[in-house]
């Protein structure tokens, strides 16, 4: 009689034999799963081109519409909707934008329209949007003048052009010629070209916050205001005006604007009780202390006709200081 073979004791879970025969796949399950992977991976591959179509016809309307054939769809371009907050007008925006005859929307090109629109320096913004079925709207925001200056290219006539606040030079349109002769003239500066027009002027911020302050606070001495200099604004903080009465007032541009002009208007007061000794410098870039001289050339011209002596008000030596008031 045999004995059968003693297992052995398994004393821990470790100690048990894990090996286990899988089941064998039958030929349908096989079949199945190839069906399903099949299926998931088709699927998926109609899914992304879907996706890669949906941008490539976005990315192509965006750049270049023709490419859809989308370019002569639709009917003509009838109008252009012009918004400004400027002097341009409809005829200034047709004349420059020159779009083709029949144009379509989906066949304008708006970035390069955008593009001409801001070849002109008056234009500071622009932005455009198709309103079906057939308007351009078109609404750009304008540069201000605030001063002139006297350009001359080569053997060319002068010609007067802009400068806005950021200083940008540009030849205006559609501005009032009555306006534009109360804009002072720019002296001390030197134009660069760049293209086919000039680098921005360097400062021309404090002199708008300057110009700003007289024609508001004191219109009657900005009317007066012919000329404004920078020669002396990156070396010394110095802006120089020549007015119709005084050919030298220098201003601070580290001070304040309104009190220097308040400190001018009393020293005008002051200088018109006394005829016959004209001004030819005011210096106000020395707070309350505002040293003048006086135009020796003008007194001797004006000598026959000066006030009997003891009759002035305001005697002024030729260079002298004025204590002011409270300013």
């Amino acid at each position: 009689m045999s004995k059968a073979t003693a297992t052995p004791f398994a004393r821990t879970w470790q100690d048990i034999n894990q090996s286990v025969n899988p089941r064998a796949m039958s030929k349908v399950s096989r079949q199945r799963r190839l069906v399903y992977t099949l299926k998931f991976a088709g699927i998926a591959g109609v899914l992304a081109i879907i996706v890669w179509g949906t941008v490539e016809i976005a990315e192509t309307m965006g750049s270049n519409p023709n490419k859809l054939g989308l370019a002569e769809s639709g009917p003509p371009l009838k109008d252009i909707a012009l918004t400004t907050d400027g002097v341009l007008d409809h005829t200034w925006a047709e004349r420059t934008l020159t779009l083709p005859k029949n144009a379509t929307l989906m066949s304008l090109d708006l970035y390069a329209l955008r593009t001409r629109l801001l070849a002109h320096g008056q234009v500071k913004a622009a932005v455009l949007t198709r309103n079906f079925p057939s308007t351009l709207a078109v609404a750009i925001q304008e540069r201000s003048p605030v001063a002139r200056v006297q350009v001359q290219v080569g053997d060319a006539s002068p010609r007067a052009l802009l400068v806005a606040r950021d200083g940008v030079v540009f030849d205006g349109k559609n501005y009032d010629p009555a306006l534009l002769g109360t804009l002072p003239w720019l002296d001390g500066v030197k134009l660069v070209h760049v293209g086919d027009g000039f680098a921005p002027i360097d400062g021309m911020d404090a002199v708008a916050d300057l110009l700003a302050t007289a024609r508001n606070q004191a219109e009657h001495l900005y009317r007066t205001f012919e000329v404004i200099s920078l020669a002396r604004l990156a070396s010394d903080g110095e802006l120089v005006v020549r007015s119709k009465d005084i050919p030298e007032i220098t201003f601070n541009t580290r001070d304040d604007f309104f009190r220097q002009l308040a400190r001018l208007d009393y020293v005008l007061d002051l200088a018109r009780a006394q005829p016959d000794k004209p001004l030819k410098s005011i210096d106000l870039a020395n707070g309350l202390q505002v040293p003048v001289t006086i135009d020796t050339v003008a007194r001797l011209q004006n000598s026959a006709s000066a006030s009997a002596p003891g009759a002035g008000l305001f005697p002024l030596p030729n260079s002298t200081h004025i204590a002011q008031r409270d300013f």
